[in-house]
């Protein structure tokens, strides 16, 4: 009966901690959370003018001066675009993590949800390297190829 009972609180204290957050990932979710001002967004690794659509959604300008929010005690949030002519404004509402892969920076990744938390993207998402970030700014970095080239984009945020 005690071996029953030891190889169960094993088993649950085994589970527990490979469900954990590394405490470096906590840090950062704790950090992220509260609202960022996306201040601007520019290209690396090439020249030239760049017009891109950003997360599948809109182009690179109505996502400047967009307001993100994170909410880390249940890993949703919300990016909202402003109204202007090229840009059609709203809330965006995400499901994101903070994760560490082994051979890169952390990274933030996200993927679309509706207001009731349901996925909307069919399990895609996104992920961005996280360049920078402390208590008032953000640098968040994708790589991506155009034309077999290539290129970061890099979105600059502060808090608010």
């Amino acid at each position: 009966m005690r071996t029953t009972r030891f190889l169960w609180i094993m088993t649950f204290v085994i589970i527990l901690s490979s469900c954990s957050v590394s405490k470096s990932a906590r840090e950062q979710r704790n950090l992220l959370s509260g609202t960022w001002q996306l201040n601007d967004i520019s290209y690396q690794n090439n020249t030239g003018n760049f017009k891109s659509v950003i997360f599948g959604d809109a182009e690179d300008i109505c996502f400047e001066g967009s307001d993100w929010f994170f909410r880390d005690n249940n890993s949703t949030g919300r990016y909202t675009i402003k109204s202007s002519s090229l840009c059609q404004s709203g809330d965006r509402f995400i499901k994101w993590s903070v994760i560490e892969p082994a051979d890169r920076l952390s990274q933030l990744q996200f993927k679309f949800i509706d207001e009731k938390r349901n996925d909307v993207s069919g399990g895609r998402g996104y992920r961005l390297d996280i360049a920078n970030l402390n208590a008032q700014t953000m640098t968040l970095k994708s790589n991506v190829s155009v034309d077999g080239e290539p290129i970061t984009i890099v979105y600059e945020f502060t808090k608010k």
